[in-house]
């Protein structure tokens, strides 16, 4: 279960991938735009702004996330991801921070550049920090013999979730597109009490949080948050920085 007010937690920080993202993006008048993976659609508003004409098309496949992006004023649908056909008139599609949740999605990349339209733009960003300590210590915790036993049906993201920029580009090469990839590290400001573990409670923790009971999930986070703390120590200033790795691709089907 996705919790759409924890994921808004440093909303900006989390926003600007996806602007990065759109920004290169050179369709001057889609006829239709889809956000897949919308959240609680607070940047999907964003692609209504920048496309006013287009008929826009939002899902995502946590109902709270859907709901809370219908709040918007959003027609957002219920769908997984994968299950995701495209309109003929489809000539942007956006997925924000969604792909590293499915596995072999490079086949799901291959299918959606064999049916869109000539000219249309798929431009998909993944997070690539599966071997940051934020993660490496999750994985070790939950591995640990008080949590192995409890866990051992969380499937947790490791660094082969996303592949690189050059291996999507030659992905997307293959499948007939003009490919401009790259990969960003952003370092991030982030303040108050245990802010790593607030960031990745929002994403990278939700399986387990979905598996643990109150009790033992906030003993979880209890041992896990002098490990971040460790790992992550905050400036004089109170400022704990905190790389984000990020890939990107924008591929254009080709005529």
């Amino acid at each position: 279960m996705w919790d759409p007010g924890k994921y808004l937690d440093y909303a900006d920080l989390r926003a600007r991938p996806f602007h990065d993202l759109v920004s290169r993006i050179g369709a001057a008048s889609p006829r239709r735009v889809v956000d897949l993976g919308c959240g609680p659609g607070n940047l999907t508003v964003s692609l209504r702004e920048r496309w006013p004409d287009a008929a826009l098309e939002c899902s995502d496949s946590s109902p709270e996330m859907v709901t809370a992006a219908r709040a918007r004023g959003l027609d957002a649908a219920l769908l997984d991801v994968r299950d995701w056909k495209p309109a003929p008139d489809t000539d942007v599609v956006v997925s924000n921070a969604v792909l590293q949740w499915v596995p072999d999605h490079a086949a799901l990349l291959r299918r959606w550049a064999a049916s869109l339209p000539a000219g249309a733009s798929l431009a998909v960003q993944v997070p690539g920090n599966f071997n940051a300590p934020s993660h490496v210590l999750t994985r070790e915790l939950a591995a640990s013999p008080d949590w192995t036993s409890r866990l051992a049906e969380v499937v947790l993201r490791e660094d082969d979730a996303v592949s690189t920029p050059l291996e999507y580009a030659n992905l997307l090469a293959d499948a007939g597109c003009e490919v401009d990839a790259w990969e960003t590290t952003y370092v991030q400001p982030l303040t108050g009490p245990q802010p790593v573990l607030e960031w990745i409670t929002g994403t990278a923790l939700r399986p387990i949080r979905a598996t643990l009971p109150d009790a033992e999930w906030a003993r979880f986070r209890a041992e896990l948050a002098p490990r971040l703390a460790a790992a992550y120590p905050a400036r004089g200033d109170g400022v704990t920085l905190f790389e984000f790795r990020r890939v990107f691709f924008v591929a254009r089907v080709s005529a």
